[in-house]
């Protein structure tokens, strides 16, 4: 349920931007921590090599004029491999560059991800999909439900190619792992016999909630696995001796929106120990190092380059109320562990590249130095029966403080996520700011950086304690800014739109709310969307076995407490809340004579990606906001 968490605080929905700042994707850096390797440029985009000491670019690299590049991972002798697409031709192709020349290694007719070398460099692994009917994860958009259902599931099978041999097409490729298996992620063992991998059987949307920790032989195919935790587990690294495996395991830690503890468990087998079990703080990312495990943090509102021991989190070497992003984790690191690079920034700086020693990162691009903040951020702390939540308050750039205006929260998806510095510039958001409204952005009990405890406490109590957390921080913005009470507004997306559906119910405190993929019916969502094993950490039972917990967090079954007007829109296929919650939700307000506006975007899966639906969506919320709440939206 993460499509709302992977978006940029900054970029709740997606529209037009107004002046894009430029983007820097796919950040690797290599082993010696003296080349970084990024994705950038407009429109067509290229892979750029940059020295980590100052930031010159080396070299630019474009096989392929019509492709998007994504994958970028180095080879200890300083090889680079990466991802190129043609969605005209749904293909991917592998290439492999090295000594100034660039070639395909193999050509996956299909999608493909996560390359990685071997620890000797001699082979490339690869996770490809062959034939895929949809892309990768459950916020992509579903296939359509005809025929017979369940029959057949997307594979992502490990592959590995040898780096001297001739590029193979996508009928000679024949994948390591066994059929009927969904490779998640993995890590090579030090010795390249295998590797260690987050896998499940059968549909790999629905299963990664119950995934195991698996060996993988690379000869023969075989699957051993290591442990079965009651985890969502990501990231799992081996250590340099090969004896341990660690990974960042929690009640929800999935696709893009990372977070958890940081346990461990032999490679042979065992019990796995949280290392870091009672830390007030969230794992974002690991890796495995020669100096040992560094981990990407979030603790409170900042965030952190730590290592991770046997006591947990150790002193921060880098910490900071920002944004971190890499290619295969919030930062990437040298094999020796003392270097570091990320794309850094914040509600108020936008992207640039920072490299150097973990303690003194250093900026090396200033493409965006002359962008302008729209926005003006502050972090707010505030207790609500006995948890300390936190949250940021944006408010439009050169507000009058003298001058009460409308506020808008926007509640984040998951449950388990957290809103995080994005660069405000375009999109909803900025719109919004720009037509004088605050926005409020809290991140209540259930969200990451106050440890793993803190997320858990919604379980078997969505809509309660959470809810109660969102409204306290509401009067924790209002004592520091001139919001105007009368004028609130609520929106959100996924786990969001639940609780924009939800809180319709529960408080008339709002005068408009947007809500996006909502669950307004836990009895018949259960039933009908392509996840449901996400809710079983949650509410312990399935709904066959517990009906009454589900019922109770229904709107539905209150309907006729609603009372706020309320727009909701969500996307025809749509597999994580199909759109029949939504259906559900607009005839019941209907019915009880509450201004309502559904609108179901064609093609679109747990997102609305396409550019002009995008458009559309951002209008319709301007015009909402706009009637219900006063302010208007600028040209």
């Amino acid at each position: 349920m993460k499509f709302w968490a992977l978006a940029l605080a900054g970029m709740v929905v997606a529209g037009p931007a107004l002046a894009a700042p430029k983007q820097y994707g796919a950040l690797a850096i290599d082993a010696k921590g003296a080349r970084i390797a990024t994705v950038e440029g407009e429109g067509h985009a290229r892979v750029v090599l940059r020295a980590a000491a100052d930031g010159r670019v080396l070299d630019t690299l474009d096989p392929c004029p019509v492709c998007s590049y994504s994958g970028l991972t180095f080879a200890a002798d300083g090889a680079l491999a990466f991802l190129a697409r043609d969605r005209s031709a749904g293909t991917v192709t592998l290439e492999l560059s090295q000594g100034g020349a660039t070639r395909p290694v193999a050509t996956v007719k299909g999608i493909a991800q996560t390359p990685r070398f071997s620890p000797d460099g001699r082979r490339i692994a690869l996770l490809v999909t062959i034939g895929a009917a949809k892309e990768a994860g459950a916020a992509q958009a579903g296939v359509r439900q005809v025929g017979e259902i369940g029959a057949r599931n997307d594979e992502q099978r490990l592959a590995v190619f040898e780096r001297g041999a001739a590029a193979l097409a996508s009928e000679a490729i024949s994948p390591v792992s066994p059929a009927g298996r969904y490779v998640y992620e993995y890590d090579w063992l030090p010795d390249g016999s295998g590797v260690v991998a987050t896998t499940a059987l059968g549909n790999g949307d629905a299963n990664w909630w119950v995934a195991t920790l698996d060996r993988i032989d690379i000869g023969s195919g075989a699957v051993m696995t290591i442990a079965r935790p009651k985890l969502q587990m990501n990231f799992p690294r081996v250590s340099p001796d090969g004896r341990t495996v660690a990974f960042i395991g929690g009640v929800m830690s999935d696709f893009g929106s990372v977070g958890g503890d940081v346990w461990t468990v032999p490679l042979a087998g065992g019990a796995p120990a949280n290392l870091t079990e009672g830390q007030k703080a969230t794992a974002l990312s690991l890796d495995w190092t020669d100096a040992g495990l560094r981990a990407v943090v979030l603790r409170g509102d900042q965030m952190q380059l730590a290592p991770v021991g046997a006591q947990g989190f150790g002193p921060a070497a880098y910490s900071a109320a920002v944004n971190m992003a890499a290619g295969d984790g919030r930062a990437a690191f040298s094999a020796d562990g003392r270097h570091a690079a990320s794309v850094i920034q914040s509600f108020t700086v936008a992207p640039a590249i920072h490299a150097g020693p973990l303690s003194a990162l250093k900026q090396l691009t200033h493409d965006n130095d002359g962008e302008k903040p729209l926005v003006s951020a502050r972090s707010l702390s505030w207790t609500q029966d006995g948890f300390t939540s936190q949250g940021w308050l944006l408010a439009p750039a050169g507000a009058d403080p003298a001058q009460r205006a409308p506020m808008i929260t926007i509640v984040h998806g998951g449950p388990a996520a957290a809103h995080l510095p994005g660069f405000v510039s375009g999109g909803t958001n900025a719109q919004l700011l720009k037509a004088g409204y605050y926005l409020f952005l809290p991140n209540p009990r259930g969200s990451y950086g106050q440890g793993e405890a803190f997320v858990a406490a919604n379980k078997r109590d969505f809509g309660g304690g959470d809810l109660r957390d969102i409204l306290a921080g509401i009067d924790a913005a209002e004592k520091v800014a001139p919001i105007d009470d009368a004028r609130l507004g609520l929106m959100g997306g996924s786990y969001g739109g639940f609780m924009a559906m939800w809180a319709n119910t529960q408080t008339n405190r709002f005068k408009a709310i947007i809500a996006s993929a909502g669950l307004s019916n836990w009895i018949s969502y259960y039933g009908t969307n392509g996840i449901n094993e996400w809710m079983i950490p949650y509410f312990g039972k399935s709904v066959y076995e517990d009906y009454e917990a589900y019922k109770a967090v229904s709107a539905i079954y209150v309907i006729g407490q609603a009372k706020t007007p309320t727009f909701i829109y969500v996307g025809e296929r749509d597999i994580e809340v199909p759109p029949t919650q939504s259906v559900e939700y607009w005839n019941g307000l209907k019915a009880h004579g509450v201004p309502t506006s559904l609108v179901i975007y064609a093609e679109e899966g747990h997102g609305i990606r396409n550019p002009a639906n995008a458009a559309d969506v951002q209008r319709r919320t301007l015009e909402w906001f706009g009637k219900y709440l006063g302010a208007k939206p600028q040209p």
